[in-house]
């Protein structure tokens, strides 16, 4: 089955201490992320970044500002990997995802990113209406709390039984 990798709004603005939006150090998670980046590299999984922009901003998610770029940390390669910009929640929204899966002939989703209850979750729900087959990589996710954390993937896992939830060293050891 046709996998992709989609890294959900890994950008500056939230590593940013002066943003409002600040999640904490996340260079744990970052680490684990270029782990998962370069697994899916070696197996020919296309990898797809989001990045949000809010239209009008002119501080937090500023179009055209450094706060939108992908964490320089991560192994983002443009001429390589897929970037989809987005306003609004969902990667499927007004965007052209779902053109770009539907060429790849993909038909499983390894979704991961920031925040979990929020742009992560609605990708997932998102994908779920659309009959993908889901893997959530929890260890790479990133909410403000555990406690949003773990409530989010209790509540997907209860209302979609279907999604699996891995963490990055489970989805490699399942797909060597």
């Amino acid at each position: 089955m046709r996998k992709a990798l989609i890294i959900v709004d890994y950008e500056n603005e939230w590593i940013n201490k002066n943003s409002e939006y600040y999640v904490g150090d996340i260079s744990k998670k970052i680490t684990k992320l270029n782990k998962l980046i370069k697994f899916c590299r070696k197996k020919s999984i296309p990898i797809i970044f989001t990045t949000h922009v809010e239209p009008g901003s002119r501080t937090a998610f500023a179009e055209g500002t450094e706060r939108v770029e992908i964490i320089k940390e991560l192994d983002f390669q443009p001429k390589k990997d897929i970037l989809i910009k987005k306003n609004k929640i969902s990667p499927f929204f007004k965007t052209k995802l779902e053109q770009i899966l539907r060429k790849l002939n993909v038909k499983e989703l390894i979704i991961t990113g920031i925040l979990t209850n929020l742009c992560v979750r609605s990708c997932v729900s998102d994908a779920y209406d659309r009959d993908y087959r889901i893997i959530v990589i929890k260890d790479t996710c990133v909410a403000f709390s555990d406690k949003i954390q773990k409530f989010t993937f209790r509540d997907l896992k209860d209302t979609r039984p279907e999604i699996e939830f891995l963490t990055v060293n489970e989805f490699v050891k399942k797909n060597l």
